[in-house]
């Protein structure tokens, strides 16, 4: 069977879907991970033949629902997990109603739950169509598991020393591109006809974002000052722009500005886990993580929803690095790592952990039921010839891209895609392999890099 997987974001989705991918490949299916884009083009020239469009939301865009019509009506399916998932938020409601309609979920053949909370109440919501809502878990969530331990392995390079995780969620003060294209992407999404609040807001929580920047940089120098046993990362989040925190830090020589890898690696390899409103704090519990949370400042938006509610709350940088000292020597004390978690209620109605059944396991046996006739969804791909249409496509690309630095009036400041480099054929097979071991499978599977943000993984 053939099955295309949207990826947007690497930092954050590529692994759960190389393991929704090694699962599906075992059983014989075809599977394409791919920018949406590729998929979009492919199945519109014909280049691919019907299967199962998996997607990272339905949220009601124009743009969103047309590009789902377009696709069923070239005979494929589509299913889709959000990834956005909504998980810092107490109410899931308002979430539910800006990323679902009733009409994306009636296009969709199945949608993909994390937890109790998003499948009720979607549920709730949209009773028409219960019967496509499934709650599976997330394959994201699976990768948090202790038996996925020997999968993310140690850290090759720097720090070699213990490290605290600071983990930075401020992309409305400090991201990638300029304010303004915060607003752009928000009015060009028609975001403002769902929430006409979100105009006035977004500049409410930029302002409690740099604030709380100033407080960072601050309580990170000061621990770094006065610490001489253990090292800094700073992680910024994937649409932050990592140059700016790299200046603010620069000359600390114990401190690192890191994003490489997914936040899972560093959270296992760290000694505790300090944030604040980052989703992060949920991944951090689940993996069995101290975790401190510190809100140096009064907050109106920014950081007051689920994730301050789980960690050792500090208000000052003194008492945050008693916090982080006390950690530490425990984490000297003993480095086992408790397999018997205690999860609070909050997380336990937000994330579905089923320990006899992987998440990505359950979506690929509903795929599976979704297809009575599989041989439709089965013939042949013209890999080749999708090949060398994504070759042309890239370099009409890089024209466009020269002609933009030599004559437009703007800074040309995205050359490239933050949020989806381009693939590494060697790393991807790393990964697979390392699957292979934990899982276990027992069969080859092969990757064939098609360009480079498009990978097709069979058997």
């Amino acid at each position: 069977m053939n099955i295309y997987i949207g990826l947007e974001n690497t930092i954050r989705e590529l692994d759960s879907k190389l393991l929704l991918a090694s699962l599906a490949a075992s059983k014989g299916h075809k599977v394409l991970i791919s920018n949406i884009a590729s998929i979009e083009k492919g199945i519109k020239w014909g280049f691919l033949s019907p299967g199962i469009f998996h997607t990272k939301s339905l949220t009601p865009s124009r743009r969103k629902i047309n590009l789902h019509k377009s696709i069923i009506g070239k005979g494929n399916l589509v299913t889709s997990i959000d990834e956005e998932a909504g998980l810092i938020q107490n109410n899931y409601e308002i979430f539910a109603k800006e990323r679902f309609s009733n009409e994306t979920i009636k296009d969709a053949s199945a949608v993909f739950c994390w937890g109790s909370d998003d499948a009720e109440t979607l549920k709730k919501i949209y009773s028409g169509y219960s019967s496509k809502l499934f709650k599976t878990g997330s394959p994201r969530v699976d990768l948090w598991k202790p038996v996925f331990l020997k999968y993310w392995g140690k850290l090759q390079k720097k720090p070699n020393r213990p490290f605290l995780l600071v983990v930075s969620n401020m992309s409305k003060a400090n991201f990638v591109e300029p304010f303004k294209n915060i607003i752009k992407k928000h009015k060009k999404n028609d975001l403002y006809k769902f929430k006409p609040h979100l105009f006035k807001n977004t500049f409410v929580t930029a302002s409690e974002q740099y604030r709380t920047i100033l407080a960072f940089i601050e309580a990170i120098r000061y621990i770094a000052e006065k610490n001489k046993n253990y090292d800094i990362v700073l992680r910024p989040h994937q649409n932050e722009d990592i140059e700016s925190w790299k200046i603010y830090l620069d000359e600390l020589p114990n401190v690192y500005v890191i994003r490489e890898g997914s936040i899972t690696r560093w959270i296992n390899n760290s000694f505790a886990v300090m944030h604040n409103g980052c989703t992060t704090a949920l991944e951090a519990r689940i993996c069995n993580k101290p975790l401190i949370t510190y809100i140096p400042n009064k907050q109106e938006l920014f950081g007051n929803d689920l994730p301050n509610e789980l960690g050792l709350k500090v208000k000052t940088k003194e008492d945050l690095f008693l916090k982080v000292n006390y950690f530490f020597d425990q984490s000297q004390l003993n480095n086992k790592i408790n397999s018997e978690i205690s999860l609070p209620e909050q997380i336990i109605r937000k994330l579905y952990i089923d320990n006899k059944e992987l998440a990505a396991e359950k979506i690929v046996k509903i795929w599976e039921n979704l297809v009575i006739d599989q041989s439709k969804f089965s013939k042949a791909n013209k890999w080749r010839s999708f090949e060398v249409f994504l070759k042309l496509i890239k370099i009409n690309q890089i024209r466009k891209k020269i002609f933009t630095r030599f004559y437009s009036e703007e800074l040309n400041y995205k050359i490239d895609n933050y949020k989806f480099p381009s693939f590494d054929i060697d790393d991807i097979n790393y990964k697979i392999e390392k699957f292979k071991t934990v899982l276990p499978i027992n069969k080859e599977i092969k990757c064939k890099l098609i360009s480079e943000r498009a990978i097709l993984i069979k058997l």
